[in-house]
């Protein structure tokens, strides 16, 4: 009930929104590739958004209303369990041990440093390849590598604005007392204006910017919010709190003085709502809403210090664990006459697919010189295919492995311990261990990670031989 009183207002406050249900008239000009807008947020749990779990109390219409526009995915994956990792694997198709960045960057010399391998091809990059060269522009949360040659505008952006690290503060955009915003390759000083906000902001602007001079785009617009930012982040006289704009606390009747955590944590998820009716806005102002390829994702699951506040519910777990609550993450997906309207998508998939969806829309052709681990979703997502393009999904992160054939899956938390067995299809919390009841199965999906990981390996030989040519 309070959620639909409070549809109209979300409708009108902050968003300029008159026409909640985004009337599509195409703006596709003859021959013209579809624009591409990959939207992240920071680790959003499963059981956090309305469109998953209908207890949620958080209030986020815009986000309900490019379910009943695209598709839910229900059995979709980050590929990796941490934020750096899953958004190294998001912009190359591969999975970490292949981009061999396979844990967090931490730090100042983390976040400044390389980071990921500056020979791995970016989603950017290969746009840029295209028949019709897109324009790409990416804003927001970065967390793979700061270095010269590192950076957005080094590996295939044409513009960023956005954090260097993971988790600056939203107002003051600090991180470990560094200034940690920068557009393009320039720290700015943008002091108390919400993050959330200025990535939106600038996605609108160069989107605005694009489709006025014709040119198809691509759009990486990775919010680092609600991610909670670390104490060292937090000015001396300052108490870390879950921060979000004024404006986000009033659909719930509340003070921005709120004390309740779970009350401040609600209000940072509906600021992202905000902002993302505020682009997708854009695009139906535009007229290119037809024309547009829109993903929504979670880039991790909740994690464990904030499961009181949070939810990853029904999945057992939390970020930085393969368990399905770190791994399995909310998903939507929107492309009007392509993909069906109000529909639920339960075939698995996972965020590494993105790269070939891109090169797909885009015709631009995979990078030939390494593998690429993702593999074209869009015949599931315009339901032309009820298969999966994966047998299976291999998981390996710090002391945790994993992977997943059919209706099961077999994990681990150490190396030396034995796996544990899990039918996910009448199981999806993880709860009952068949493992001793099926020695079987464990030994035949064993038998599948042995032989994966025995085929990283060796591809990485030959791989590093063939990079180490002259060229």
């Amino acid at each position: 009930m309070i959620r639909n009183i409070y549809l109209l207002f979300f409708l009108t406050l902050n968003t300029g929104i008159s026409n909640p249900l985004w009337a599509h008239t195409s703006g596709r000009p003859p021959n013209r590739p579809p624009n591409i807008l990959i939207i992240t947020v920071d680790n959003v749990g499963y059981g956090d958004l309305s469109v998953y779990n209908k207890e949620s109390p958080i209030i986020t219409p815009h986000i309900e209303q490019l379910g009943l526009e695209g598709a839910r995915l229900t059995n979709f994956y980050t590929a990796g369990a941490t934020c750096t990792v899953s958004r190294a694997s998001l912009m190359t198709g591969r999975i970490p041990q292949r981009h061999k960045l396979v844990d967090q960057l931490n730090g100042i010399a983390g976040n400044y440093g390389i980071g990921l391998r500056q020979s791995e091809i970016l989603i950017p990059e290969m746009l840029k390849e295209a028949p019709t060269e897109y324009a790409t522009g990416a804003f927001g949360k970065w967390n793979i590598g700061f270095a010269p040659g590192s950076r957005p505008t080094e590996r295939g952006f044409d513009e960023y604005l956005g954090i260097a690290s993971g988790n600056a503060d939203h107002f003051s955009h600090v991180y470990a007392g560094k200034q940690d915003l920068h557009h393009n390759t320039e720290a700015i000083n943008r002091n108390g204006e919400y993050s959330t906000d200025l990535f939106a902001d600038a996605a609108i602007h160069f989107i605005r910017k694009n489709t006025s001079q014709a040119k198809p785009w691509f759009v990486y617009l990775p919010f680092d919010a609600p991610h909670h930012p670390g104490e060292r982040n937090i000015g001396p006289d300052e108490e870390n709190i879950w921060k979000a704009p004024d404006y986000a606390f009033k659909p719930y009747g509340i003070s921005p003085d709120e004390k309740d955590p779970k009350k401040r944590f609600n209000a940072v998820v509906t600021a992202i709502d905000m902002a993302i009716g505020r682009v997708l806005n854009t695009l139906d102002s535009l007229n290119i809403s037809e024309n547009t390829f829109v993903f929504l994702y979670s880039d991790n699951g909740a994690f464990y210090p904030y499961l009181d506040i949070q939810s990853n519910a029904p999945l057992k777990g939390a970020g930085v664990t393969l368990w399905e609550g770190g791994i399995r993450v909310p998903a939507l997906v929107r492309w009007p006459g392509k993909v069906k309207a109000n529909s639920v998508i339960d075939v698995r998939l996972w965020s590494l697919d993105l790269f070939p969806a891109c090169a797909k829309l885009s015709q631009a052709e995979l990078p030939k010189d390494r593998f690429i681990d993702g593999k074209n979703p869009l015949p599931v997502l315009t339901q032309e295919s009820p298969h999966s393009p994966h047998a299976t999904l291999f998981f390996e992160y710090r002391n945790f492995a994993a992977l997943h054939w059919g209706d099961w899956k077999i994990i681990r938390d150490e190396p030396a311990k034995a796996w544990q067995l899990y039918n996910l299809r009448d199981d999806i919390a993880e709860t009952t261990d068949l493992a001793k009841k099926r020695i079987d199965l464990v030994e035949k999906l064993n038998g599948a990670f042995v032989q994966k990981k025995e085929e990283i390996e060796s591809y990485l030989k030959i791989e590093d031989s063939f990079m180490s040519r002259p060229k």
